[in-house]
This record gives structure tokens, sequence and C-alpha cells, in this order.
């Protein structure tokens, strides 16, 4: 049996973890006897942890939300998304009004980390460039590759990565990483490509198993400075699926606020004017027309205008399902 005090941690980090244990299930992870794991609940709630037990074939334990904020057990991938998250709502890349709160709670985070993460955090922090673009969501990827993506840019160190391009194609990549950068919902990482002798920028949720290498980067400098200009540029001139164009019936200036990030907008008179966005598929550039709130007719290309056909038909017996029933 592993001594109190370790027990104890072991059993907080437990119950932090999962919203509800069974008593039999928790005794058992902790390799005691179910009058143990009593006694230690009970030292848990007299350092001032609530925790919630109940008897019966439901019954168990879960840990209950008190009068304040305990201290939190953590483990290495959930302290570097916090520190991630952290670092980003720092820069103002997230919800604007929260850069001070997010600064001390970051302080407070890297205080009592281990060195070996708190040198990720810092530099993850250093090495990333925010830029305001679009909105929603970030892009699900793991917080440890991006820790271990910053720290060889920092250190200057290369890079190794498979990599899976917009077309599917899959690569093994050796790179000089330069910068990351958080671009709307998505990172990307921009670096010198020791394989094809140029810059490159790198989705970094396309990237999988990045490692170092050891060796050292030779000291570069990114054409015009600026890795979130880099990135914009390859985005807008990458080669894209579908072409649409379509006139909205309504002020220039109104569409380009609602939709001007990812689509141009060219006025035709004071009451329209003509939107062109290069895609992928046809799924955004429906709901972004969609968003603008104004009638509009569909110029090119006629796959565009079937597939608005088909959305019509299904959201039009959507409507008319309720009526129907009743």
């Amino acid at each position: 049996m592993a001594p109190t005090s370790s027990r104890l941690l072991r059993l907080l980090s437990l119950l932090q973890r999962r919203r509800h244990w069974g008593g039999a299930e928790l005794a058992e992870h902790l390799e005691v006897s179910p009058r143990t794991l009593r006694r230690d609940v009970e030292r848990l709630r007299e350092l001032g942890y609530p925790v919630d037990a109940r008897r019966g074939v439901d019954g168990g334990y879960q840990l209950a939300a008190g009068a304040a904020l305990p201290p939190l057990m953590l483990d290495d991938e959930e302290a570097i998304a916090l520190g991630v998250g952290l670092s980003v709502a720092v820069q103002g890349a997230t919800v604007s009004g929260i850069a001070e709160a997010s600064a001390r709670a970051l302080a407070k985070v890297a205080t009592v980390m281990p060195p070996r993460l708190r040198r990720q955090v810092d530099a993850l922090a250093a090495m990333t460039v925010p830029a305001v673009w679009g909105g929603g969501a970030l892009t699900s990827l793991d917080p440890a590759a991006l820790a271990v993506i910053a720290q060889a840019s920092r250190d200057g160190e290369h890079l190794e990565f498979d990599y899976t391009a917009r077309d599917g194609e899959e690569s093994h990549r050796s790179v000089e990483p330069h910068r990351l950068v958080l671009l709307g919902r998505r990172w990307y990482l921009v670096a010198w490509d020791l394989g094809r002798f140029d810059w490159r920028s790198f989705r970094v949720d396309r990237l999988c198993s990045p490692a170092t290498t050891g060796a050292r980067s030779m000291p570069r400098e990114l054409p015009g400075g600026d890795a979130v200009a880099f990135v914009r540029s390859g985005i807008e001139n990458a080669p894209l699926a579908h072409r649409i164009e379509a006139v909205v019936h309504a002020d220039a200036d109104a569409v380009r606020a609602r939709i001007g990030a990812w689509a141009s907008v060219e006025e035709l008179d004071e009451d329209r004017c003509l939107v062109t966005i290069n895609a992928d598929s046809f799924e955004w550039p429906a709901m972004g027309l969609g968003l603008v709130g104004a009638e509009f007719e569909v110029r090119s290309p006629p796959e565009f205008a079937d597939y608005l056909g088909a959305w019509s038909g299904r959201f039009g017996r959507a409507a008319a399902a309720p009526a129907a029933a009743t």
C-alpha cells in the first residue's frame, strides 16, 4: 500500500479526472480496502475538499463544487493544454478582456510546473504569433505535439514529422522551424523545408509525430519578415477546387462586415455586390451566403446552384414536417 500522503494525492487526481466513481472501482484503482478508502475520503474532507458519498447500487464518490477553488492535480498533457490556452488568451487571440486575468493565471501555473513542462509552455508563448482572422473553435490537436514544435522553434533544432497535404498525399518532412502562427481556428508552422529548399507553412492538425533530431538550424530570414502575412498569402494563393460567384442584393460594406474575411466583395451598385469565394467544398460558401441575410443569385458554377437546390429541398421539408405532423 502506498504511503497515506501519496495515496491521498492519487485519490484526489482520480476524483478530479471523472465525475463519479463507484466505491469498489475506486478502491481497486488505489489498491486499498473499502474501509481505507472511506478514511482517505474523510481526510480529503478535513483538508477542505467537498467529496460527496452515496450508498446503494448507484452509490459511490464524486468531487462536489466547493466554496473556493481547491488545488488541482493535473497530468502532463493537461498542464500543457492549460498553458497553451492561457498563453493564447494572454496574446489576445481568444475572448477579449481576459488577457490580464489569463496572465496572472499563467504565472501561477508556471510557478508550480515541473521545469521540463515550464520550458515547453514558455517556448509556446515565445514562438507563437497570434492573428485575428475569422472565428469559431480552435482546431483539435495534441497540445504535447504543439509544445514539441514550439520548443524546437525556440531552441533552433531541426524537426521531423509526417505530414498529410491538402490532397491527401502523405510525406515525411525535415524542417528548420521558425514560428507558430495562430490564424483564425488553426495553428500553422512556418519553417524552412530542408527537402524542398524553400519556406513552407504546415497546418499543425495535419502534422503527426513531431520529433527533434538534435541538429541545429541555420539563421535564415523569412521573406517579408512577417510570419502571419506568409501564412495568409499561402492560404489565399492555394489552388482550391471551386470558385463561386454570386450577386448579393445588399450593400457591399454590410456584406464585407459579415463575410469579408473569407470572400472578395465587389460593389456593383448601391444595392448589389458581387461576392467571390474560393473553397475546397460547397459547404462553407452556402453557409456564408446564407449568413448575409439577403437575396442572391448564383452566377457560377451551376453545380453550386444545384447544391443549394438540394439544401433548399431538405430545409423546406424540415420546415413543413411539424405542420404535416399536426
